[in-house]
């Protein structure tokens, strides 16, 4: 049998990838229920037989077969499941793709969950699922370069579910098709941006400046297609960059503070406490068996 979680610390799980590098895949049966937990990994849930139900950051989602359930990484999020059932789980880490253009938006578009409906969104839901199933049996081989395979079958995912998002009910149905397209290429370029340069002071005038609209319609235009302000995109861009530079020993909290952009270093607690539901310190505490190169991303900054 195989546990869905095998290391629990407090409200941190630690996710084991033994048989492929960031990627762990099985079908779980467990009817038992999970406390919150959170983890660095992202989680792809996808109910076989039977619902599956999730609680995270208040919301409830309970969820069929045919259905797909994203939970991004460091979100608290507890587990419900019915006395029979299957699911298949994934989990990975999501830097393996984080470097392609369009990834970072598409990471923030999932909090704090992401729900893709068979009834709401069919043939996306069906693709995905036929590339779960295909990510598993490759996972749960022998042939050579499956895990080559695996990765080249998660990206084909992430390609589906990223125009599924973009694209979902229309980000700008005010607009004809083309503005909408020019639309969603120029927010997602925004967004690149301010992934780009979330460590520098950003003010939201000189963004909407390069986006080439007043202040107002630039936010009003932003939270249409992110569903977020541009203040709260950015300070989660903020956190999540601070989250990786914790896990290098050498920099203390003060100095990833700084580096991702807080001003203040009793708001940046603040926040990430909230975020996480731990203070940047317990963070790195609780990952200290996290490997990620940061020390090559500190020295260029």
């Amino acid at each position: 049998m195989v546990f869905l979680i095998e290391i629990l610390n407090g409200t941190h799980e630690t996710v084991t990838y033994r048989s492929m590098s960031g990627v762990r895949a099985f079908v779980n049966r467990d009817a038992e229920d999970f406390p919150l937990h959170w983890h660095t990994a992202l989680e792809i849930i996808h109910p076989v037989e039977n619902e599956y139900t999730v609680k995270t950051n208040g919301k409830t989602v309970t969820f069929y077969p045919g259905d797909i359930l994203l939970i991004p990484p460091g979100e608290l999020h507890a587990l419900f499941a019915p006395a029979d059932g299957e699911r298949l789980i994934l989990q990975f880490d999501y830097s393996l793709f984080t470097g392609l253009d369009g990834m970072d938006f598409l990471l923030h578009a999932l909090r704090p969950c992401l729900l893709i409906c068979r009834l709401d969104e069919p043939d996306a839901a069906a693709s995905l699922s036929g590339l779960l199933h295909d990510i598993l049996r490759e996972y749960s081989g022998d042939d050579p370069f499956r895990e080559a395979s695996v990765r080249s079958l998660l990206l084909r995912f992430f390609v589906i579910l990223g125009r599924t998002v973009v694209t979902q009910a229309g980000k700008f149905p005010e607009f004809s098709p083309s503005k909408q397209q020019e639309y969603i290429e120029k927010f997602m370029s925004i967004c690149s941006y301010i992934n780009d340069h979330c460590s520098e002071p950003l003010q939201i005038d000189e963004i909407a400046r390069l986006a080439g609209f007043s202040r107002y319609h630039f936010s009003r235009l932003f939270k249409q297609f992110t569903g977020l302000s541009c203040h709260e995109y950015l300070t989660g861009r903020r956190l999540a960059h601070a989250e990786r530079l914790l896990l290098s020993p050498n920099l203390s909290v003060t100095e990833v503070a700084m580096r991702s952009g807080w001003g203040s270093l009793s708001t940046f607690n603040r926040l990430f406490r909230e975020k996480n539901g731990c203070t940047p310190s317990s963070y790195r505490s609780l990952n200290r068996g996290v490997m990620l190169d940061v020390e090559a991303e500190n020295l260029q900054e």
